[in-house]
């Protein structure tokens, strides 16, 4: 048996002359979390629908769970579960109802869907709330509804597109537990999200740009080889002024905001900062702070993406 999940090689999708997916290789260890990320269109999805045998590829070659998914498409969806943004329940069936629902449509019957019904119930914290219609559940209980739903059959990996798209933090913060729970139990979990934060809690990760894979690794390990330049963050009044005037010094590889501070890219950035200080109090902005930090997924996927467009 392979030590992989999954492996991918050369995987391209064409849509006419639209290239969706050009030539993506990669590989997913078994029982690990593994991210792919990167901004709507860049291909996460098609990539997802190409590996559950959804989508036929143009070219290329991959195995999930050891399986061919052109030769092989049928043994794939047998055994991964999956799980999109829309959550894809029924609104109108009650918890138990949605539950019952999927698990005949896995094959799970009898005492062993009872069984695995109480575990996914458990396991969302929905325990007395069984015969409560799903339309009436908040967004974060009807997304761990619905990764319940796509473990009922206890699927050897958990394909989970933007599982966390449009539910507020703290329930995205529960699910990623649950999803340690379940890769700490064996299950190998492949995840999209375009959230740079969920990145972080990802054993391995692949940043996919227009269609092309731009980085692949540990978390850490790309922000150490992918990173150019050092990051300086400036807390100060007026950010959406103080980008403007940063820009204009025409110094930095990369100018951003993050959040209600700002980020400011380029090598020995530090010795810049006498310059920043007196470009920005030249235009009336006082700096609270100004510190060189290590620079987030987000700071080097912005990298990655400027490297690879620069060739």
């Amino acid at each position: 048996m392979s030590d992989y999940a999954v492996e991918v090689v050369d995987l391209t999708k064409r849509f006419g002359d639209f290239v969706a997916v050009d030539g993506v290789t990669f590989h997913i260890k078994r029982g690990e979390i593994f991210g792919f990320l990167g901004p709507n269109g860049a291909g996460k999805t098609t990539t997802i629908r190409m590996l559950l045998g959804l989508l036929r590829p143009t070219s290329g070659y991959a195995t999930v769970l050891g399986y061919d998914i052109v030769k092989q498409a049928e043994d794939v969806r047998k055994n991964i579960g999956y799980m999109s943004q829309r959550f894809s329940l029924y609104h109108d069936l009650t918890v138990g109802e949605n539950l019952d629902f999927y698990g005949r449509t896995y094959g799970v019957r009898g005492q062993r869907l009872r069984e695995r019904k109480r575990f996914a119930i458990q396991m969302a914290g929905l325990e007395g709330r069984e015969r409560e219609l799903t339309r009436n559940l908040s967004g974060g209980w009807k997304q761990r509804l619905a990764l319940g739903a796509a473990i009922l059959h206890e699927p050897k990996m958990l394909f989970l597109d933007e599982p966390t798209a449009g539910v507020d933090p703290i329930s995205r913060r529960a699910f990623w537990d649950l999803l340690y729970e379940l890769a700490e139990g064996g299950t190998t979990i492949f995840v999209t999200t375009h959230y740079m934060d969920e990145a972080e809690h990802c054993q391995d990760l692949a940043f996919i740009h227009g269609g092309r894979i731009i980085a692949e690794g540990a978390p850490e390990d790309i922000k150490l080889d992918r990173m150019r330049g050092q990051v300086l963050e400036i807390d100060c009044t007026q950010p959406d002024v103080a980008i403007g005037v940063l820009r204009e010094m025409g110094l930095f590889e990369e100018v951003a905001l993050y959040g209600a501070q700002i980020h400011a890219v380029a090598e020995r950035i530090a010795e810049y900062k006498p310059r920043i200080a007196q470009a920005l109090a030249g235009s009336g902005i006082e700096v609270h702070t100004m510190d060189v930090i290590a620079p987030s997924l987000e700071d080097v996927f912005i990298s990655s993406v400027r490297n690879h467009v620069n060739g």
